[in-house]
């Protein structure tokens, strides 16, 4: 049985969090507990990912097959258990959509060693099928993008492509089935060009082991740097605890990882702030998410694509503005208090590119210019760096952080130069 804390003062003597997987979420967690409670997580990953793995901050654990339900349950049930025994009080946490749906699906059982700081698996279930929260989207009156559903369980379905014109975006509607998927080039999310193209990836699924539908949906225009994202925690009444808004300038291009927020600077508007607190109300939401946003231009709107369940990859930036998201879930979650708005005004730029990526991709140029500002007045900070961590882990994180210099001259920069210069 779990222990419960009475003395809040005790808590960094006995709180023992356990993250799920290895990403930029996850050091977003290290840090944020450190700063919080000087505590040490005990991280989870497949890998071993060594920006990551060398943190004196963690205890990191590479459990193989930990992207199977039963290896991950067997294994936190075995630790949950020696935990407890040894007097500790384990708050599991984790990162990404396959995480979020294990834990929130399984959470009664693990919430006899855990606390889980997740929604019902019944409500996760509803509004993270793409067709059920442009539902409650319509009913709530938030805008989004024009969109058909096919049917990839269906072999005989066929191709629907009636109303849209090309380009066009494909993507999975279910992003923790998809993770299972084998399909020739598979991608994160798909542009494509022509009616041929989109039946081809149609029929790839159709083969596969996804069974869920494949959304088809209008290319909004704009570069990256139209691109919204919103950070939000709401307390047990569906109120926000806190908002954090966000400028995408520029996302990350590479076919697994396309759509990643690489520069982040802080923006908030209002009619964005205002829809995402009606959905959340509406859905009765108590919790941490993320919802992902475009502007366009043609209407003046913000188009709404979906809600992440859980922090996002990017959940460094809410820290940065000024939020301690894992302390906001422990305050609530573990200890019950009557939760206030917590202020989230600091500058920052969040990034995870060099300057000389956002000098080459970033074509606005008072977009541009405020990054790079960031960057010289030490507002700017890479997602992977801390100045308090270890040598081993400084020097891995710095390897990732160069790396990006290729991969965007690979998946991003014209053969002519670059776009900044056009």
């Amino acid at each position: 049985m779990r222990p419960v804390v009475t003395d809040e003062k005790n808590l960094p003597n006995v709180l023992q969090p356990v993250i799920l997987g290895a990403d930029f979420c996850g050091y977003a967690y290290i840090r944020c507990f450190w700063e919080a409670y000087h505590v040490k997580p005990i991280e989870l990953g497949a890998d071993d990912i060594k920006s990551i793995a060398r943190s004196r901050f963690v205890d990191f654990r590479v459990v193989p097959g930990i992207d199977r339900e039963d290896v991950l349950m067997g294994y936190l049930t075995r630790l949950g258990a020696e935990l407890v025994s040894a007097g500790k009080v384990p708050f599991l946490v984790g990162c990404g959509d396959f995480y979020a749906r294990i834990v929130s699906k399984n959470k009664p059982v693990l919430e006899e060693w855990y606390y889980v700081p997740y929604i019902d698996f019944d409500l996760l279930d509803d509004i993270t099928q793409k067709e059920n929260f442009y539902r409650i989207a319509d009913e709530v009156g938030i805008p989004y993008p024009k969109t058909r559903f096919l049917d990839c369980a269906d072999p005989h379905a066929a191709v629907d492509d009636s109303g849209f014109s090309y380009p066009l975006v494909a993507k999975p509607s279910n992003s923790a089935a998809y993770h299972y998927a084998e399909i020739p080039d598979k991608k994160k999310v798909f542009f494509v060009q022509d009616r041929s193209e989109l039946e081809g990836i149609f029929r790839s699924l159709q083969a596969s082991s996804y069974d869920k539908s494949l959304i088809v949906q209008e290319l909004i225009p704009g570069e990256d740097s139209q691109e919204r994202i919103l950070s939000i925690y709401t307390d047990a009444n569906s109120d926000p605890v806190f908002m954090v808004g966000g400028r995408v300038v520029l996302q990350d291009h590479a076919p697994t990882a396309i759509g990643n927020p690489a520069v982040i600077i802080p923006e908030t508007n209002r009619k964005v702030l205002e829809d995402a607190c009606r959905f959340m109300r509406r859905v009765g939401y108590h919790g941490m998410a993320n919802f992902d946003v475009k502007y366009d231009a043609r209407d003046d709107s913000f188009k709404f694509f979906e809600i992440n369940t859980r922090p996002g990859r990017s959940s460094l930036f809410p820290y940065l503005a000024g939020v301690n998201f894992a302390k906001v879930q422990v305050d609530d979650v573990l200890l019950g208090k009557r939760m206030e708005p917590v202020a989230s005004d600091r500058p920052f730029a969040y990034v995870t590119v060099p300057p000389q990526v956002v000098r080459s991709c970033v074509s606005d140029p008072k977009v541009r210019r405020q990054v790079l500002d960031a960057f010289r007045d030490g507002t700017a900070c890479f997602a992977l760096h801390w100045d308090q961590d270890c040598l081993a882990q400084r020097f891995w994180a710095s390897v990732n952080y160069y790396h990006q210099v290729q991969k965007f001259r690979k998946y991003y920069w014209s053969d002519e130069g670059s776009r900044a210069s056009k």
